[in-house]
């Protein structure tokens, strides 16, 4: 049985810990602060096995040191990242899998926010860990990488089981929402999904995890073959990738 909590910090950041009552094993993905971690292993009586980061970004690594000196776990990135991760341990790539006790862990590589970026993904809790790639109703900024880079690795994460929940980095759903409106105005499942939102974060509450099946439903990125966005792009019959690309330019400046 995993339980997985989740641990808001800094402005917008959701940092996930991860728990395996049968093992007594624990992971932390993309720890940015050291301290709200130790303080929840602390409550729940955990001791942390492994920190997993997707990326290298500070505010996705920035407790590694720290967790790492003072608990002794394993530090697990990308082996494409392996000189910007601090303290890694574990150098992983595509079609790697890793065990929390019995559950495993496989590594999905998704350039595009970052060139070494990596997500996590567990089936027996129907769960990706996936960083900064895909988010709530959008998707990361192309720090790095390329547009046809982050849209392969989005293409990736639709292959997987359609309640896979999603457990991105940032509560951004808000800001993201607006812009999917602006080029989807008449997307039901939009719609009625924003009035969701709205409830959620006026009493304070997370809007993520989210689904495969709701991203699919709203997420303009994953949304390029869209009549409607097509339409309001001008650009009906483009190619998926030039229509990604402009709407990746278009949330840039929203």
């Amino acid at each position: 049985m995993l339980q997985i909590q989740q641990i808001p910090v800094l402005k917008d950041n959701y940092i996930y810990l991860i728990h395996d009552a049968k093992s007594r094993e624990t992971a932390v993905v993309d720890p940015a602060i050291a301290e709200p971690v130790l303080d929840v292993l602390k409550q729940n009586g955990w001791n942390l096995t492994y920190i997993l980061n997707t990326h290298h970004h500070a505010d996705h690594v920035g407790g590694n040191l720290s967790l790492k000196q003072q608990t002794n776990c394993q530090i697990i990135g990308s082996i494409n990242d392996q000189q910007r991760i601090p303290g890694i341990t574990t150098k992983v790539n595509e079609a790697d899998t890793l065990k929390l006790g019995e559950n495993p862990i496989q590594v999905i590589n998704c350039s595009g926010h970052t060139t070494g970026h990596i997500a996590f993904y567990m089936p027996t809790a129907n769960a990706l860990f996936c960083g900064d790639t895909l988010f709530a109703m959008g998707c990361g900024r192309l720090f790095e990488g390329t547009a046809d880079q982050m849209q392969q690795s989005l293409k990736k994460f639709t292959t997987l089981p359609l309640d896979t929940k999603i457990y991105c980095a940032h509560e951004y759903t808000a800001a993201n929402a607006q812009f999917a409106l602006s080029v989807e105005p008449e997307n039901k499942d939009l719609l009625a999904t924003i009035k969701r939102v709205k409830q959620l974060r006026a009493s304070k509450q997370p809007t993520v995890p989210t689904t495969l099946t709701q991203e699919l439903a709203t997420n303009p990125f994953l949304r390029t073959n869209s009549p409607e966005i097509q339409k309001t792009l001008t650009m009906q019959g483009a190619s998926e990738l030039a229509i990604f690309t402009e709407l990746r330019e278009r949330k840039n400046r929203f």
